[in-house]
């Protein structure tokens, strides 16, 4: 079957006395027939292509669900009268929220479940996304947002948890996260909604039983640049509205219990100062960079901020990146990184302690927890061997008991594999960690097929966690999976990811092509037995790396990638441009023009070769335009040279994540990765050698 080639019909897009042709431009026109079918042609030539890897897709999809275990269920969570936790069944796409009366952890077993939310039972065989599953604090309603075309516009609804009724209260337009609270007397809900532009930037309250049309602004942030975002203090006693860009932050504060009082602002707004609040004692807790790159901790009385009043905790350490706070009655635990791994301290009596952790790679983090006054923190350990494991900490001793192992299907034998910690020299001679997780005879016969993941922005981390129905197919099959902590992420700490953004952002990219060299260098592999992966902002890194060092792979997928970066940057309608200008830079200033066009992959397609491409994306995404991968496969098929194949896939239902459901997931991944493998010497169980 004959490739579709999109038609081109050139449009100048011309700024900074600088002028670019852009040929596929039209293909943003989403109402446009021509669009639609062209996307429908590419998904035609996918389906025909994807025929050649059926049997390893078939194979790698069965081996997954094979490790998915008949029931899961998370660790639960002790609230005021309930223990809440979330259930899956094998056969089901969907999770099952649910809660028991009981008065300890020990009576759990004998009590009774209460299902708060079948989500099975919301869906049908259409997209589906569930978030913000927010308990009254009288633990009698649920307040949850439910989205069904995969934009952030969700539609919040109420349940009575007594009757299993819906409330007739309805709201549309509300943000996907981070976007809905109660009052301490359940009779109002705070939330946000989102602009044209999907950015989330009015908060309202709106009394429970009452028209939506009775609903009072309470703010609404007119900087286009930022985001709100609302919580919840762990003490049930403060909300939090925070006005934020990636630099900056402006908290506001209102007494839970005062829902018609007037919201005070904390701290206004600085450039390049952050913080975030907690409420602990009698006072705020404040994490904040103010004179503190890697963040410190600080005291202060609730009332507005005085900068002198701010006592800090503990002394500050610049080799500790401080990332989250979590305050209990007694004692105050803390998540961050140090040495390049996730930690987790714990500070009681003046004291501020390390958990310490034997393997040498892992991940650990907090995990939900409803209550204030408790001596049962739960927090969470796993790495690429060990399963998510989760214990219960008293963080006044330090002490903690495991609870709860996550269970793996099938034959699992930890002692068979490896992890280590590989560092790779950058261009600029900068020391680039690499996670690598192999079968102990991985490279017994030489380099062995093996897949690089990266991602690199917004100071987001890749740490090495248990994903027993990707990794055990993959490691299974002599595949070595690595993980490149690339600059423009925070793995190191917060200068990790200042050194990979604005103008300083092709280290991203030429940290993952270092980290490439030294694999191959190493023997742990060889160009033509190694894929790249990535996705969004990482799928950027992979059209980056395609155009950059495209030589060192053999297959690429790139998923959801933001691979158009001028000409969105220079479009502040299209959803969350505005916001990112932090992150990228405003093309609008020429410096940032040119630097941005030197390497945004659609603006740097060459007639070379190219590696192997999968590439996918989703109709009403968001986050990152359809048209973004569209054009950018377009462009490639009139501009490459070679037989390597170009794949397109649209998901027409669905947006920035794909398919909603468990086993629609696992389908997508399987056939991805088979792709991969394909291309990198992977044959299905039992095929003949060539």
């Amino acid at each position: 079957m004959e490739a579709p080639k999109a038609k081109a019909i050139p449009k100048v897009l011309e700024i900074h006395g600088d002028r670019r042709i852009d040929p596929y431009y039209w293909l943003r026109e989403r109402d446009n027939p021509d669009v639609i079918q062209y996307l429908e042609d590419e998904n035609t030539y996918y389906r025909w292509f994807m025929e050649r890897v059926k049997p390893l897709t078939d194979e790698l999809y069965d081996d997954m669900v094979a490790r998915i275990p008949d029931a899961e269920e998370r660790v639960p969570v002790q609230g005021d009268q309930y223990y809440y936790y979330t259930r899956m069944e094998k056969s089901l796409q969907y999770p099952i929220h649910a809660r028991k009366r009981s008065d300890s952890r020990e009576a759990l077993a004998h009590a009774e479940e209460e299902v708060v939310l079948d989500v099975n039972q919301l869906a049908d065989g259409g997209y589906l996304s569930v978030s913000v599953l927010a308990v009254s604090p009288d633990e009698r309603r649920l307040a949850y947002l439910e989205n069904r075309d995969g934009t952030d516009r969700y539609t919040l609804f109420v349940k009575d948890l007594d009757t299993g009724e819906m409330l007739p209260d309805r709201i549309e337009g509300v943000f996907i996260d981070e976007s809905v609270a109660w009052s301490t007397d359940g009779e109002y809900l705070f939330y946000i909604t989102v602009d044209e532009a999907q950015r989330p930037y009015r908060l309202y309250r709106h009394k429970l039983g009452h028209s939506v049309e009775e609903d009072e602004l309470l703010y609404q942030e007119d900087d286009e640049t930022c985001i709100l975002t609302l919580a919840k203090s762990q003490s049930g006693k403060y909300l939090f509205l925070t006005s934020s860009t990636k630099t900056s932050t402006e908290v506001r504060y209102l007494p839970a219990d005062e829902p018609l009082g007037a919201w005070t602002v904390f701290r206004p707004r600085e450039a390049k100062v952050e913080y975030e609040l907690e409420h602990w004692e009698d006072a705020f807790l404040v994490l904040t960079n103010l004179h503190r790159p890697n963040f410190s901790l600080f005291r202060h009385p609730v009332a507005p901020c005085q900068d002198h009043r701010l006592e800090e905790l503990f002394p500050y350490d610049g080799a500790r990146y401080l990332t989250g706070v979590h305050p209990f009655r007694e004692a105050v635990v803390i998540e961050g990184r140090e040495g390049g791994l996730s930690q987790i301290w714990t500070f009681a009596n003046g004291r501020l302690a390390r958990l310490e952790w034997d393997e040498p790679l892992y991940t650990v983090s907090v995990s939900a927890n409803r209550r204030y006054d408790t001596r049962e923190v739960l927090i969470q350990y796993e790495s690429f061997l060990t399963p998510r494991t989760t214990y219960a900490l008293d963080p006044v001793t330090g002490a903690r008991t495991e609870l709860h192992r996550q269970p793996v299907n099938g034959p699992y034998n930890p002692s068979d594999y490896v992890q280590e910690r590989l560092w790779a020299k950058a261009s600029d001679g900068v020391e680039v960690p690499i996670s690598i997780v192999a079968r102990k005879d991985a490279r017994r016969e030489g380099p062995a097929p093996c897949i690089l993941y990266g991602y690199g922005s917004y100071g987001a981390n890749l740490d090495p966690t248990f994903m027993p129905t990707l990794l055990l197919p993959l490691l299974d099959r002599g595949v070595i999976y690595a993980i490149a902590h690339v600059r423009g992420g925070s793995e190191m700490g917060r200068h990790w990811y200042e050194n990979g953004k604005m103008l300083q952002k092709k280290n991203t990219f030429t940290d993952f092509i270092a980290c490439a060299d030294a694999l191959i260098r190493q023997g742990y592999t060889s160009p033509d037995k190694l894929a790249a992966d990535g996705r969004s902002a990482g799928g950027l890194l992979m059209g980056a790396v395609a155009n950059m060092g495209g030589d060192r792979f053999a297959a690429i997928s790139a998923g959801v990638p933001f691979v158009d970066v001028v000409t969105t940057m220079l479009d502040p309608t299209i959803p969350l441009t505005t916001l990112e200008w932090d992150e990228w830079g405003d093309p609008r200033e020429e410096t940032y023009y040119f630097y941005m066009k030197s390497y945004s992959p659609y603006d740097n397609v060459e007639p070379k070769r190219y590696p192997h491409l999968i590439v996918t994306t989703g109709l009403n995404d968001p986050r990152v335009a359809y048209w973004e991968p569209a054009k950018w496969v377009a462009k490639l098929r009139a501009t490459k040279v070679g037989e390597e194949a170009l794949v397109l896939k649209t998901h027409m239902g669905a947006g920035h994540f794909g398919s909603s459901g468990r086993l629609e997931h696992l389908r997508e991944s399987a056939e991805i990765h088979a792709f991969l493998l394909h291309h990198i010497g992977v044959k299905p169980k039992g095929a003949s050698a060539p």
